[in-house]
């Protein structure tokens, strides 16, 4: 279904096209200081704008329906609306016969047998990462000033760089993937389980919410099957756990160990992609050449790291409030 978390739970829901695109959050403790200002930073971070981004543009003004009362949390459940008012829906009413490649098109009409809503991509747009973005900021709210979440682009087509990454792309005329970093310190020792409930597990989970998410790895990631054992044990330096290397990323045993938790998203390529592709026609029963029309991000790696910043939080702040509930003691 579309909800998240165990204490801090995350319902999102609407369409690309639809009238609005909203989140409802539950588990919020009553008394944090919240009004709409308090949004505005991480949602200015994800807008589109800037070169090799979508031109669709929207104010993404959030509308705060319930679980605040004078400018605080209630302790009831919050519900967020975001208004969709720039849309272009006959890009995508001639694109109903074909189902675009790397897209949910023929999947979604396979599932929901039509009655889905195919404009913009529907329920499975990108567009609904703003639901996202506002429940990660109550989230960090949640975790603290102490502990800071913070994720940056480290690639872009290939390339450390990510102006030339996106010249790249603009000469081939074609979109491009990226890779993002996330960095989260002041962390406590022991929040998350072994196993199912590892914080491993769970951001995981929540990091491949967002659409175009095809990888993830923690520390070292896939390089430690290329390390020796004793290149990659993180040799403990003091009774604060901190270690000397950080190859495990901050996780231990599916629980965090004081050391800042790193990992690491691979980002595909936007699927709406400027060159001619083929397709199934599904009203002719053949295989056609077709391009996509509409407004699209050339790199959706670009606006990835608030995003991702506010899945981690998510889920990083579903663990702090379990922990408190537990009565368990951090070092």
């Amino acid at each position: 279904m579309n909800s998240f978390g165990r204490l801090f739970r995350v319902n999102v829901f609407g369409e690309s096209h639809g009238e609005s695109v909203g989140v409802n959050i539950d588990g919020i403790p009553a008394g944090i200081p919240l009004t709409q200002e308090d949004f505005l930073p991480d949602l200015s971070r994800r807008k589109a704008g800037a070169k090799g981004t979508t031109p669709r543009k929207e104010d993404d003004l959030p509308h705060i329906k319930s679980g605040v009362f004078n400018d605080h949390t209630t302790g009831a459940p919050i519900t967020i609306l975001f208004e969709n008012n720039n849309t272009r829906s006959t890009d995508y009413e001639k694109l109903r016969e074909f189902p675009r490649p790397g897209h949910a098109d023929f999947v979604a009409t396979a599932k929901y047998g039509g009655f889905e809503d195919y404009r913009g991509g529907g329920h499975f747009s990108g567009r609904l990462t703003l639901n996202l973005v506002a429940a990660g900021v109550i989230a960090k709210k949640i975790l603290g000033e102490n502990i800071t979440v913070r994720a940056t682009l480290t690639e872009v087509a290939g390339l450390p760089d990510a102006e030339k990454g996106l010249e790249a792309a603009i000469a081939a005329k074609d979109s491009v993937g990226g890779i993002v970093e996330c960095v989260v310190e002041g962390l406590p020792i022991g929040l998350g389980e072994p196993f199912f409930d590892s914080v491993e597990s769970t951001i995981a989970h929540a990091v491949f919410a967002i659409p175009a998410i095809k990888g993830i790895e923690f520390g070292s990631g896939f390089a430690a099957a290329r390390m020796k054992g004793v290149e990659h044990n993180d040799a403990i330096l003091d009774a604060t756990g901190k270690t000397a290397t950080n190859h495990a990323g901050g996780v231990v045993g599916g629980i965090t160990n004081g050391n800042p938790l790193v990992f690491r998203v691979a980002v595909k390529p936007t699927s709406s992609t400027p060159k001619e592709q083929h397709t199934l026609n599904v009203k002719s029963g053949e295989v056609e050449s077709f391009s996509v029309k509409g407004r699209h991000d050339l790199c959706i790696a670009l606006r990835v790291p608030v995003v991702l910043e506010a899945v981690a939080a998510m889920a990083l702040a579903d663990f702090m409030l379990i922990e408190q509930r537990s009565g368990r003691i951090w070092k």
